[in-house]
């Protein structure tokens, strides 16, 4: 069952960070813009996703080799595991390969990531205001959940096949082999030995999991910064729940100064 569980460390660890700076980007890259637009939104949230890719690169090289353990690198000699942990494991790729192999991957991460995020909040804006997540209207929060999992899930969908390169680049080396001498020659080999639905593969898999943890996020967010203004206006409520604003109206509130950004 362990198995199952394998590389988690790494994506724990970069979360927070990479959440942070997504939300937080976004949020001042608005504020920034001044008008809440769709268009608006699809720029803020690519700039979001550019930033994060500095961090977002070296965490999922980790889990990937994590991952990758039983495949060539699996143990050396004595049976000890080559790597204990994702910081030994991006600690011994920066010892044999320095920046560069800490950095793996790297553009692939930004092409993916920049248009992605881009999706992500204007497909999670668009559908708030479809869905009238207004406040004090019925069944708010789980209009922001079923916004929040449909963006994922259209997130994931339009970068997918860029997703399937950076995780082969990223691969690549497992065992002291190397197969692939660059992005185009990766895209070259993988669809001359595997056809075009190459692209597609395990995007079914990376599907069912974008729904849940994707609302889960856009609802926790608008929840949290319900409560943060709230309590800031000294209006928090007494005993009931509060129903999240829409996010268009959230994003853009004037903050003091001192606030720091969601999540």
């Amino acid at each position: 069952i362990l198995g199952l569980y394998k590389g988690i460390g790494s994506p724990m660890m970069g979360l927070t960070f990479i959440n942070a700076i997504v939300f937080g980007v976004h949020g001042q890259a608005m504020r920034m813009l001044g008008r809440d637009t769709p268009t608006n939104q699809f720029l803020a949230g690519a700039a979001a996703g550019a930033i994060q890719s500095v961090i977002c690169c070296p965490i999922e090289l980790a889990k990937t080799r994590l991952q990758m353990q039983g495949t060539g690198e699996k143990k050396v000699s004595g049976g000890r595991r080559l790597y204990k942990n994702s910081m030994d494991c991006l600690w011994r790729i920066y010892q044999r390969e320095g920046l560069r192999g800490i950095n793996r991957g790297m553009v692939t991460t930004f092409v993916r990531e920049t248009p992605a995020f881009g999706v992500y909040f204007l497909a999670y804006d668009v559908q708030t205001r479809a869905l009238g997540c207004e406040p004090n209207a019925p069944y708010t929060i789980p209009k922001l959940l079923f916004a929040g999992g449909m963006s994922g899930i259209v997130c994931w969908i339009s970068t997918y096949p860029v997703d399937v390169i950076k995780s082969r680049l990223q691969a690549d080396g497992v065992g002291g082999v190397n197969r692939y001498s660059g992005i185009r020659d990766c895209v070259r080999q993988s669809v001359q030995k595997e056809g075009w639905r190459v692209f597609t593969r395990g995007l079914t898999s990376t599907l069912l999991r974008a729904f849940p943890v994707n609302a889960a996020i856009f609802a926790t967010v608008t929840l949290v910064l319900t409560y943060a203004q709230e309590a800031e206006a000294g209006a928090g409520p007494a005993t009931c729940e509060p129903l999240p604003p829409p996010p268009h109206q959230t994003q853009l509130q004037p903050q003091p100064q001192s606030q720091v950004s969601s999540f």
